[in-house]
């Protein structure tokens, strides 16, 4: 799994015209699936991310995780984070997993975080084309790999 984590002041995702997800400060985090991965990796993304320590504490430094801060997110799946482009233009997404199989790895990822954070999170339309606005807080953007654990 590949995640690109945003730090936010507020985000939203929108389908159709309709919100389906707010959160005012907080995690946009974008999640890419591929083929490979597992349970294991869902374990370890979740856990990384409710324990990362990207949020303000009293004295203004970058020493609070999302749990410490009591802040929300959403999660949106994007296929688009393994994409190769190392031969010629056009991106391939060979590395992503099915929609069927990211579906449920998706679906398993946002119940893990939920039990994590203790707390509801907010998620996109999987498939879905969606809007995403975000005020970047910071700007704090981190990529996390989990078959690089890093």
């Amino acid at each position: 799994m590949r995640a690109v984590i945003q730090r936010v002041s507020r985000a939203s995702v929108e389908v159709e015209g309709q919100y389906v997800s707010k959160i005012e400060k907080g995690l946009l985090i974008f999640l890419g699936i591929e083929a490979s991965d597992d349970k294991e990796d869902i374990d370890w993304l979740s856990r990384k991310i409710s324990n990362l320590r990207i949020f303000n504490d009293a004295s203004g430094i970058m020493n609070e995780s999302l749990l410490q801060s009591k802040g929300d997110a959403i999660v949106v799946s994007q296929f688009t984070l393994h994409a190769a482009t190392k031969k010629g233009n056009r991106p391939s997404y060979i590395k992503a997993a099915s929609p069927e199989q990211a579906i449920i790895l998706y679906e398993n990822f946002v119940k893990r975080l939920k039990l994590d954070l203790g707390k509801s999170v907010g998620t996109g339309v999987f498939g879905a084309d969606m809007k995403v606005e975000l005020l970047n807080d910071g700007p704090v953007t981190i990529i996390i790999d989990t078959k690089r654990k890093e």
